[in-house]
């Protein structure tokens, strides 16, 4: 049949990314979102064609899959002859629907291979000598062939952190390249384009180090804990129209010297003397270098680093927008605070003009003292600040580019004259992946809550998932990301990202197959020795790679973490005593004052990791047996020493019960009895929490289980201590590691430990969408989903637009005057069983689906792609009290 406009390709991708430039995957897989105008659409074959042109996909001279009859549309594995390095592949992809049709062949795209291999690599580790300090430049001149330049690669990566410039122009827009991994085992390195930077004749090439992670300031671990000086690795590609090529690489060829920055450390700061600067030092034209310094190669002095040297797997960290300072206040004398209005990650730009010589300091804080100055209290070691001293010839420009900060207010003292707003910009850094997900209410808190979530992990996914980006630790924590990993994959595309930490996860893993309590792991944490294998910690092991096998259909990811996972079990089995285990030094983090016996939590957690393997190897076609025995065996030993009669928990707290009910620990007559003690629970304590790290995530999402809506909402409304509101109430912008980081008498919580920017909590997003947005995956990946909005508590309306693996599922619902009604739309190739709070049939409208069955006082619906409208009448026995 011909083609139809209706049914075409939108957007597709290459592992997760559009046009992703350096891709180091043997079998890269496609994916391909469908848009059609007509309901009830999906694919059922596909055709994609690989070519080394745009102009010969139709001749494929790579790869033609041919018609294939099958639905999948998402990570569809190239299989065609392997991929040579540093080759761009274009590649187009048609699809048929299910009455036969076929699209139109997607716009052309690409992808382009990076190295590949430790073969390919003929570039040097150069470091500038240990007497220019660890802020050096590097620079080499060159010459090009007076040939047609067809294209100019350059692949570089570093120990600590980079910057680079070709004939004097930015390459690139990454910050803090090349990012943090253990670098005793691996560095990622970047692939850029720079052949319009690229002339014929004189050039030249300027990088700019700094200590990073790697030679930096760690947390409380000091500096050089992986190296004393930087260094770097760049090969430059130039290739010509007559099918030669040339390389410029990292070698003796290259000098350094010092430069303008004096000082730069991701947690104190950088300082810069604009004084120190010299212009043109990354062009070849008039810069005169004959008194830098010759550089040392790595290589030849025989400290070759050790690190595998692989191609970035996340999404490079960016600046993505810029905030204006909102008020300026002076709350002592010379001493002026802006206020960005919100708590933010990332850097300022400052302009100024003064007398030579005039240093400015900015220092960073996220909250202020009642005096209207910055609390700094809690940053502990981490001095955060930056100085800046100007060159003195007009309006100056300063932007750190070696350090970041988490902060909303920027204290500048030394500036000439009073601050006016328009001195600061904030300058907000991200990994630069897309959000996926609008969530808006008729309830003002949970909109901020929502932006507080997406805040928090904004700004703690750079490179790492961390626990904070202000104080003195930024440590990727395994129990943070173990219970925000599921509402991470809801709020931003956390695949490439998640993917590349459980590799830093994988590479700090023991012999004996435990996992630690961060990664990248430097030793010892919170008291604790190296890879303690802490409960509800290690498990994120297992648990994160089965959050994003549901929420990307990603099979890849699990069979990367299969055996990592595997000794991860066998550590369990033989660190249990007749498989009750007790290494839970953390426990339920930061509960109030309800605490759960360790013991419990980690027999637990043993009981739910070892589930989890289990249907993991299902997936992956291992044998399933012994781990769905083990978890069998462990259920049992906790029944035994923790359960008693009538479905009461030993330690008789909120997330003893919240743990064993959610992890399907009690047997079938004690589940209700919990329920009903966990709910008691909460009415001891006014309806309040007191749940703390692992208990919150799962409080909500049980309570809803358990029939009782009702209460999930009215925790989730609370505005007193503790409760998601009650920081929202005192000007929370992002997530606070505690629910009371400001106690109600409006102190602040112990220094020793207290952010404002800590994503935990920030868990309950997980419920938030899946409950009032109502939209839910049935299969992983969100190819059959369940929208089944639960209205209630304060919300009367709610809008939310998800970006799936598949194309955009919205929901928009409104519950006023009787009469509950909403609207869904579905991508093609996907389907839904839509749920409505109704119980009869009588007086509801629908268009767009079809009716299935009534079932847990709801009717159900079955739809196909297209857009579902519903209307009806909402009684008294469906109010938002009812159990749902």
């Amino acid at each position: 049949m011909t083609s139809t406009s209706k049914w075409a390709v939108a957007g597709p991708t290459v592992e997760y990314a559009s046009c992703p430039l350096g891709l180091d995957v043997a079998r890269p897989r496609f994916t391909w979102p469908l848009v059609a105008q007509e309901p009830g659409r999906v694919q059922t074959a596909y055709q994609v064609r690989v070519a080394t042109d745009a102009e010969r996909l139709s001749s494929a001279d790579v790869w033609d899959s041919g018609r294939v009859g099958s639905s999948e549309s998402v990570l569809v594995p190239y299989d065609g002859p392997a991929l040579a390095p540093r080759t761009r592949y274009h590649w187009s992809v048609r699809a048929w629907d299910n009455e036969g049709r076929a699209s139109e062949w997607s716009t052309p795209t690409w992808w382009e291979t990076g190295l590949m291999e430790k073969s390919q690599w003929s570039a040097s580790w150069i470091a500038a000598p240990e007497s220019l300090g660890t802020s050096a430049r590097l620079r080499r001149g060159f010459s090009v062939a007076d040939k047609q330049i067809t294209r100019a690669r350059l692949y570089i990566t570093a120990l600590g952190l980079y910057e680079v410039h070709l004939n004097g122009e930015r390459v690139g827009n990454d910050r803090l390249a090349p990012g943090w991994t253990d670098y005793r085992r691996r560095v990622q390195y970047q692939s850029h384009d720079v052949t319009e930077l690229i002339g014929s004749g004189a050039n030249a090439i300027g990088v700019q180090l700094a200590e990073g992670w790697y030679a930096g300031t760690v947390a409380w671990y000091g500096t050089r804990n992986y190296g004393k000086r930087p260094a770097l690795l760049a090969q430059l590609e130039v290739g010509y129209a007559d099918g030669t090529t040339e390389r410029y690489v990292s070698d003796a060829s290259w000098t350094a010297a010092r430069g303008p920055i004096v000082a730069a450390d991701l947690l104190h700061g950088e300082s810069y003397d604009a004084r120190s600067e010299t212009p043109g030092w990354t062009t070849a034209s008039g810069f005169d270098d004959s008194d830098w310094s010759p550089v040392d190669v790595l290589d030849t002095a025989g400290t070759r680093p050790g690190a595998q040297v692989v191609a970035q797997v996340d999404a490079p960290i960016r600046a993505v927008r810029e905030l204006a300072a909102q008020t300026v206040t002076e709350p002592q004398p010379g001493i002026f605070v802006l206020d960005l209005g919100q708590n933010m990650v990332g850097s300022i730009r400052l302009r100024v003009e003064g007398p030579a010589g005039t240093t400015v300091t900015l220092r960073y804080a996220e909250v202020l003292n009642p005096d209207g100055t910055c609390y700094t209290a809690n940053l502990r070691k981490a001095r955060a600040t930056d100085t800046y001293t100007l060159r003195g010839d007009g309006l100056e420009t300063y932007e750190p580019r070696f350090t970041f900060h988490g902060f909303r207010y920027v204290e500048i003292s030394g500036h000439p004259g009073a601050v006016p707003a328009s001195a600061v910009t904030g300058v907000v850094l991200q990994t630069d992946a897309p959000f996926a997900l609008d969530f808006a209410t008729d309830v003002p808190m949970l909109n901020q809550l929502h932006s507080n979530i997406g805040w928090g992990q904004r700004g703690n996914f750079l490179s790492i998932p961390t626990d904070t980006p202000a104080r003195d630790e930024r440590l990727g924590w395994t129990g943070d990301i173990n219970v925000f990993a599921p509402t991470a994959c809801s709020v931003m595309e956390s695949a490439r990202f998640l993917t590349k930490w459980l590799t830093d996860l994988r590479d700090c893993q023991t012999p004996e197959g435990i996992f630690p309590d961060t990664a990248p792991h430097l030793g010892r944490v919170g008291g604790a020795p190296v890879g303690d294998g802490v409960a509800g910690w290690g498990d994120a092991g297992v648990t994160v790679p089965w959050a994003l096998y549901q929420a990307y259909g990603d099979r890849r990811i699990l069979a990367e973490s299969w055996s990592s996972i595997v000794r991860w079990i066998d550590h369990l089995r033989a660190s249990s005593r007749e498989l009750i285990r007790s290494a839970a030094v953390y426990g339920d983090w930061l509960n109030i004052d309800d605490e759960t016996p360790k013991d419990v939590i980690a027999t637990a957690y043993f009981a739910h990791s070892a589930d989890l393997t289990a249907r993991i190897a299902e997936v992956l076609g291992e044998n399933a047996d012994p781990f769905r025995e083990l978890f069998e065996d462990v259920r049992h030993a906790f029944r035994t020493a923790y359960v008693t009669e009538g479905g009461r928990i030993h330690g008789d707290t909120q997330t003893a019960y919240v743990l064993a009910l959610s992890m399907d620990l009690l047997a079938e007559a004690d589940r209700g009895p919990a329920a009903d003690r966990l709910i008691q629970l909460i009415e001891a304590r006014d309806w309040h929490l007191s749940t703390g790290f692992l208990g919150t995530p799962r409080l909500l999402p049980v309570l809803t289980a358990a029939g009782r809506t009702d209460v999930a909402y009215r925790l989730l409304h609370q505005r007193t201590f503790p409760s998601w509101g009650y920081p929202i109430e005192r000007g929370a912008t992002t997530m606070w590691e505690r629910w009371d980081s400001i106690k109600p008498d409006g102190t602040f919580q112990s220094e020793e430990m207290n952010s404002f920017n800590h994503y935990a909590y920030g868990s309950v997003g997980e419920w938030m969408y899946t409950n009032i947005a109502g939209i839910a995956a049935t299969a992983p990946g969100f190819r059959t989903l369940r929208i089944r909005p639960r209205p209630g508590g304060e919300v009367h309306e709610t809008r939310a637009r998800f970006t799936s693996p598949y194309g955009p599922v919205t929901t928009h619902w409104t519950d006023r005057d009787g009469r509950f009604e909403l609207e869904v739309t579905l991508a093609p190739n996907t389907s839904a069983e839509i749920w409505l709070p109704v119980r009869t049939a009588a007086g509801t409208r629908y268009e767009g689906a079809e009716y299935l069955r009534p079932q847990d006082g709801c009717l159900v619906f079955g739809a196909g792609s297209g857009t579902s409208r519903f209307s009806c009448p909402r009684g008294q026995e469906n109010s938002s009290s009812a159990r749902l």
